[in-house]
């Protein structure tokens, strides 16, 4: 199984590839949120100066955010400065969408997209919106067509799972939805947590900070996706905090920090008890019981385990839960 890191991204993340390619990481992946983060595509290209080894790709990319022009360009360009560890990764827009007020792409969307960026890079004509065409640049503004860089495609769902096997090289998964897995033989699944020292209680500060950012996806995702935020601990303080937001700034209230730190309603229902739901809602055990659950994952069928670290001492966090892994 490969192990590789996502970052929110932030003007750190290039340090931080940096080191996770030191310890010894397969890829970086970085968000594509740019109402909470820099370009996605900048700090990547940033990164690719900086390291020489490890994997580089966007995950995931939405693709309602740009022209399929735009990050096939970027592509190409991350491509020739790091040729041969480009990965790209798409959905239909969670945080990266919502988080402005705005609705997730439809997969019949997301699949012409992609089409479009892959014949794109492979030096074709394409018809997008109305009109023709083509990647252009000439010599030295990008490499040769075709250009070939893997894509995956994060499915949760039957409509997903269909999209990804007819256009994907793999799958990107989170949320331990490994059902998926076995049909595809690049499986990769984002898990958040942090590896607990000796005695620490779930709710102490240093968890808080590190796995707490995870834990709360859990109460935004299921919220987001019509779910009952009420079955989850403290779910009710959760979703009484949230509500107090008038209807038109509600999605800024739930964004506010996602999978960076604890918005208001995050943290209160923290102090309510949310943090009950750490060992089912990320990868947050002792270091012998994080590498059980990662042979766990790989008997389901998952290819790559890609850690999120939080908290303020990233590199620190990277190094413990790659130790964990390799016991």
């Amino acid at each position: 199984m490969k192990i590789s890191a996502q970052f929110a991204t932030s003007m750190d993340s290039p340090h931080h590839i940096a080191t996770a390619e030191q310890l010894g990481y397969d890829r970086a992946w970085l968000f594509d949120t740019p109402h909470e983060s820099p370009d996605v595509w900048m700090m990547l290209a940033l990164a690719a100066e900086r390291t020489s080894t490890i994997g580089l790709g966007p995950g995931v990319l939405v693709p309602t955010l740009r022209h399929p022009m735009v990050n096939a360009s970027a592509a190409a360009a991350l491509s020739a400065l790091a040729p041969g560890r480009v990965a790209v990764a798409f959905g239909t827009g969670f945080a990266g969408a919502r988080a402005m007020g705005a609705k997730p792409s439809t997969w019949t969307f997301l699949r012409d997209y992609v089409r479009t960026f892959h014949d794109l890079l492979a030096g074709g004509t394409v018809n997008w919106a109305g009109a023709q065409m083509q990647m252009m640049h000439p010599a030295g503004y990008a490499p040769p067509r075709p250009i070939d860089i893997p894509v995956l495609i994060s499915a949760l769902g039957p409509k997903g799972l269909a999209v990804a096997e007819e256009l994907a090289d793999g799958l990107f998964t989170v949320n331990g939805q490994t059902s998926f897995a076995p049909r595809f033989t690049w499986a990769a699944l984002g898990v958040h947590g942090t590896v607990l020292r000796d005695g620490e209680p779930l709710n102490s500060d240093r968890v808080r900070a590190t796995a707490g950012p995870g834990n709360a996806l859990a109460y935004h995702a299921t919220h987001e996706f019509g779910g009952d935020v009420t079955t989850l601990p403290a779910g009710d303080v959760w979703l009484n905090t949230i509500n107090k937001s008038p209807d038109a700034r509600r999605h800024l209230a739930i964004y506010d920090h996602h999978l960076v730190d604890l918005n208001d309603a995050d943290a209160t229902a923290w102090a309510a008890g949310s943090w009950k739901a750490i060992p089912q809602t990320t990868l947050t055990d002792t270091a012998a019981g994080i590498g059980e659950r990662v042979i766990e994952f790989a008997a389901q069928g998952v290819t790559e385990i890609i850690y999120q670290p939080t908290g303020p001492d990233i590199p620190g966090e990277l190094e413990t839960f790659l130790a964990a892994i390799k016991k």
